[in-house]
């Protein structure tokens, strides 16, 4: 089994970078782990040409997108983790997705195939605004929507969203942030295998 991570946040040592590294240790005692930080990748923006609808893949010159969206057809768990940026996921993030349109969706014909289906995720997003002011759409509920809608377009099942709130203040609840992660990694750990 593999496990994807994919890191849409600016800081090795931030909210989000320390959850998931967090859950890439606790996830490589029982399969084989991969963790992108896209902020070190080089992916040009879509232009929009919609040629990936019909070649089934990204026409661009090969790129790290190219590299990454293999990646994504060869996990068996995707785990995206982004901080709210203007009550969306952060922008290499975003442009990934634009590049990956076709690991995630085919239309044949009149059909969508959902190109992973079958597939589990987990979200993972950080904000700094306190609890419960991080749940509106402004905040990291936008960036979850925003996530959700690209995984379940590919046919995903997401098996959980995860917000930090007041990201400020992490390293006073980070002992409670990873006793919950682990307890949901070790009770789910099933449905990953």
């Amino acid at each position: 089994m593999k496990a994807l991570l994919l890191n849409g946040g600016p800081r090795k040592n931030g909210v989000v970078s320390q959850v998931l590294d967090h859950m890439a240790d606790h996830l490589e005692k029982t399969m084989t782990v991969e963790y992108i930080y896209l902020y070190e990748k080089k992916i040009a923006p879509c232009i929009g040409c919609l040629k990936c609808r019909p070649d089934r893949s990204c026409v661009l010159p090969h790129d790290d997108a190219h590299v990454i969206a293999g990646l994504i057809g060869e996990a068996d768990l995707l785990i995206v983790g982004t901080p709210t940026y203007w009550g969306n996921m952060t922008g290499p993030l975003k442009t990934l997705f634009d590049r990956c349109v076709p690991t995630f969706e085919y239309i044949d014909g009149f059909k969508i195939r959902k190109m992973q289906k079958g597939k589990n995720a987990l979200i993972v997003t950080a904000s700094s605004a306190p609890y419960p002011y991080n749940q509106l759409l402004s905040q990291s509920r936008g960036a979850v929507r925003s996530i959700k809608t690209v995984l379940r377009a590919g046919g995903y099942k997401i098996l959980k969203t995860s917000n930090v709130a007041l990201a400020s203040e992490f390293d006073k609840k980070k002992s409670k942030v990873f006793h919950s992660v682990d307890l949901f990694l070790t009770k789910r750990s099933r449905s990953f295998l």
